[in-house]
């Protein structure tokens, strides 16, 4: 499941610079699929929408640091526990329920976004994070 961060946030910035996905924004900030990844062309998801790795979309909190979903791998692939989390002061980076993938999944959305592998075919989350924006 992807990490998510609670209304405890302090805004300290500790997070952001630990994740390998660049998953995480400062609140208001705009985010894109392309920062932190190598995704550099429009991708095609198995459902026919296109990602366009350089659009720009709404920030999903306005108030304190946010994680993207869809770009989360709770470090799968590059760590043996969620960075942000490990070096939180106030443990409000936490397993996000309403986004829970197998560790398969996330292999896969961590290819996807850096190795050149095909899109992941569960991309409920990708839809949730392109309406949010």
């Amino acid at each position: 499941m992807a990490i998510r961060i609670t209304d405890d946030c302090i805004n300290c910035g500790a997070c952001e610079p630990e994740c390998p996905n660049n998953a995480i924004y400062e609140g208001g900030i705009q985010w894109r699929y392309r920062d932190g990844t190598n995704l550099t062309t429009s991708v095609s998801l198995p459902n026919g929408i296109v990602i366009d790795p350089d659009a720009p979309h709404a920030p999903l909190s306005t108030e304190y640091y946010y994680i993207v979903p869809s770009k989360c791998t709770e470090c799968t692939g590059f760590h043996e526990e969620p960075q942000c989390a490990a070096v939180c002061p106030v443990d409000c980076c936490l397993p996000d329920p309403d986004h829970v993938e197998t560790s398969e999944e996330l292999l896969m959305k961590k290819a996807f976004l850096h190795d050149g592998g095909a899109p992941p075919t569960k991309i409920d989350v990708f839809l949730e994070d392109l309406e949010r924006a």
